[in-house]
């Protein structure tokens, strides 16, 4: 029997399991994949066949545990994305069903295959691939990007998932909110003058649009997994993809590439710090000469990825320090502080 996991009901969904495909063999094993700070991921596998064929498994995804707002960890959405992108070419997994409502497992959630790969979020993981590896590793995540934002998303069934103009303009005003609210969690505010700074600066210089794409909204090594080469097999954590400005995605891969000189303030910063990956401005050239995009507005839309990240790590912050998160260690919380202000302070020397 399956040991208890919170937030699998493990009869139901194997009932569930049982209307998708006929032939799954029971019972189902379910475990918990850590990694990420939003939805749930479980992987789920079969009984082993009789046949002596190897058991099939599959990834299960759900909102977390006593989420209220549902649109806020929109696992349809999600399904919707991934089903599209199979017209593709692009790595995502074949999704298998999505269960709406909550008559199920007390949540909505969807399966997609299980992907075999590795997914990098620490120096000693990046180690583990030679350097020809970590060049293609580099390259494919440029390659992917580029076909990425190259999808015709009226051809896909896409065309409707967002709005397709002013992207920037209302990214600024959803995460603004954001830290604002963040500001008012936090006894005696947040004291981070540079985010409204920054804010003011993004909000007076905003490119022109020049094209509209799937964005995914937070793209980088650790959300993409590899094959032992270094090609990428599948891209991860569509939570907040939408359409706008593909600029976006490449100035947030740039304040997440770290290069050998620089200080790594976000943890998934680090890995590409090693020999063999591409450097920050290869990697853009790189993009540039796939995509045939011109480049010319990056740093506005680097300064824009930092203060959005910034925004982001803000509000992790606040819940921590607010006890929303638990207990949780004063070394915890000073981490977190220390991310932010230089986050902050990274964001104002970009718009500089």
């Amino acid at each position: 029997m399956t040991q208890h996991i919170d937030g699998i009901d493990p009869e139901a969904i194997s009932a569930w399991f049982q209307k998708q495909m006929a032939d799954v063999q029971l019972p189902l094993s379910f475990e918990f994949i850590p990694g990420g700070h939003s939805n749930l991921t479980f992987a789920v596998t079969e009984a082993a066949p009789a046949d002596g064929h190897s058991p099939r498994k599959w990834v299960l995804r759900r909102p977390p545990l006593g989420q209220v707002l549902a649109t806020a960890h929109d696992v349809g959405r999600e399904h919707r994305i991934i089903s599209a992108l199979q017209q593709t070419d692009l790595p995502v997994p074949r999704t298998v069903g999505l269960s709406t409502g909550d008559a199920v497992n007390g949540a909505p959630f969807y399966v997609m295959d299980f992907v075999e790969g590795l997914v990098i979020r620490s120096t000693e993981e990046a180690a583990s691939l030679d350097l020809a590896a970590r060049q293609r590793a580099s390259e494919s995540i440029v390659d992917v990007l580029a076909a990425l934002h190259a999808v015709d998303v009226d051809a896909v069934g896409l065309g409707e998932l967002g709005p397709k103009e002013n992207y920037i303009s209302r990214q600024l005003k959803r995460w603004y909110g954001q830290f604002q609210k963040s500001e008012s969690q936090v006894e005696g505010g947040l004291n981070l003058p540079a985010v409204h700074r920054v804010h003011a600066a993004l909000s007076a210089n905003i490119p022109a649009q020049n094209q509209t794409s799937i964005v995914h909204g937070d793209y980088r090594l650790d959300n993409c997994m590899l094959s032992p080469e270094g090609a990428v097999v599948a891209v991860l954590d569509w939570e907040i993809c939408t359409l706008g400005d593909p600029m976006a995605d490449l100035g947030l891969l740039w304040v997440y590439w770290s290069d050998p000189d620089e200080d790594a303030v976000m943890p998934q910063a680090s890995p590409t710090s090693l020999d063999g990956f591409l450097r920050k401005r290869e990697m853009m050239q790189r993009y540039a000469q796939v995509s045939g995009r011109d480049l010319s507005n990056l740093d506005y839309y680097v300064g824009f990825g930092y203060w959005k990240l910034t925004c982001i790590i803000a509000g992790v912050y606040a819940r921590y320090a607010g006890g929303a998160m638990g207990d949780v260690t004063q070394e915890t919380i000073a981490g977190f502080r220390h991310m932010v202000e230089r986050l902050a302070e990274m964001a104002e020397e970009s718009v500089s």
